[in-house]
């Protein structure tokens, strides 16, 4: 099955790719390697979800808006690629605004991790961190980024 079918299969959609909310580009190409610029949880109707994890959102409200970052990164891959048959996710980044003590990063951002393996399989495979942050642009709970190999 490929990827999109596996997208529609686990009851996702890509989202249609917006204009960065400010000065940069949604992914810079190097060869075969694609740096895409943090995504985040920005819902359909443009709005985003915003809230300090542990504070304001719990730990499921988090790892909702971590999946949501995780769409937008293949909507970008899709367009940087062709297709997602050609993405090999390298690399993730995933900040979470966390409130002082919180230690559960690591499961918000398994959500995005998780959505590139049931998507890819083993090409959605990757290094990883997951860190906390004191606030994030427009106060978003998640911002996660993404270096992709492009498969020819």
């Amino acid at each position: 099955m490929d990827a999109e079918a596996k997208l529609r299969e686990l009851g996702h959609e890509l989202p249609v790719l917006g204009k960065p909310l400010f000065s940069y580009v949604p992914f810079r190409r190097a060869g075969e390697t694609v740096y895409i610029s943090g995504q985040v949880p920005r819902l359909a109707d443009g709005s985003l979800i915003t809230g300090q994890v542990g504070t304001v959102l719990d730990l499921e409200a988090a790892r909702q808006a971590a999946l949501l970052c995780g769409l937008h990164i293949l909507a970008v891959a899709r367009a940087a690629a062709g297709s997602l048959e050609k993405v090999e996710v390298l690399k993730v980044f995933g900040m979470v605004n966390a409130a002082p003590g919180y230690g559960d990063q690591p499961k918000v951002i398994d959500a995005c991790s998780n959505l590139f393996v049931d998507v890819l399989g083993e090409r959605g495979r990757h290094a990883r961190s997951a860190v906390g942050m004191g606030s994030l642009p427009s106060d978003v709970p998640v911002e996660i980024e993404a270096v992709i190999r492009i498969l020819d």
